[in-house]
């Protein structure tokens, strides 16, 4: 019994603790703070996949949030086109730190968020590290489409792709500052082709691309690449919202 008491009075404790910092009754520093706004210029740590979530949960923080990434958007109506497509509180992105070719692209807030996430915290890392510069521009396949998911048979699915609210993004290749272009159709490699990593000298590009899977899978909902089905053998699929993937 006193064992049980004693678990109880923490248990409460603990639970007060939280309680008093959600309300704001309890101050604590912001980078102890999961309900801290986030922060999309730092460096991630352990709470940001928990503010970043929670952020694109809510319009009005996805929203503040976006503004402060320095992007070039215009708000978009919302719309619906067809039943279970169209969107609400998207973006039309102008302009991103890197180049995504000359047309617009239409995103959802969350996944506009999550795409500057992801190149900022992960994708040039990534090119730093690999090839000691930057990703200058991002090719893409496209995002907003009425459409169901494409399952690589003749037949496409019976559900919805995310594609069909503006919350999925294909991108198929990254030119690096000085001009090289890396491609999924030419220089991935599966992972699953490397037996011993230690013995077989795996090409910088396809490094690059496996680094830009993972960095994904912590930015996004749902990522998808060459591995998943002949048709993603070209790109990799990310999408916000939905069930959690990394393949």
């Amino acid at each position: 019994m006193v064992v049980r008491w004693i678990v109880l009075s923490l248990v409460a404790t603990l639970a007060a603790g939280v309680y008093a910092v959600y309300v704001g009754a309890l101050a604590v520093p912001a980078r102890y703070n999961p309900w801290a706004p986030l922060d999309v210029e730092a460096a991630p740590d352990w709470l940001t996949d928990i503010r970043l979530a929670r952020t694109r949960r809510d319009p009005a923080l996805c929203a503040a949030a976006l503004a402060r990434t320095g992007m070039r958007y215009d708000a978009v109506p919302d719309r619906e086109t067809a039943p279970g497509c169209g969107f609400s509180h998207a973006v039309r992105l102008h302009g991103a730190p890197v180049r995504l070719g000359s047309a617009s692209l239409t995103l959802s807030c969350p996944m506009a968020l999550s795409f500057y996430m992801w190149e900022r915290h992960a994708l040039q890392p990534a090119a730093e590290a690999r090839y000691g510069q930057r990703v200058a521009g991002i090719e893409q396949l496209g995002s907003y489409a009425c459409r169901n998911v494409n399952t690589g048979d003749v037949a496409p699915g019976s559900s919805r792709s995310r594609h069909a609210t503006a919350d999925a993004l294909d991108v198929s290749a990254f030119v690096l500052a000085d001009g090289r272009r890396i491609s999924l159709a030419r220089d991935w490699r599966s992972p699953e082709t490397d037996a011993d990593p230690a013995v077989v000298s795996v090409p910088t590009a396809a490094l690059l691309l496996r680094d830009a899977r993972r960095g994904a899978c912590r930015f996004f909902d749902g990522v998808l690449g060459p591995d998943y089905n002949a048709a993603h053998r070209d790109h990799f699929h990310l999408e916000t919202g939905g069930f959690g993937m990394c393949r």
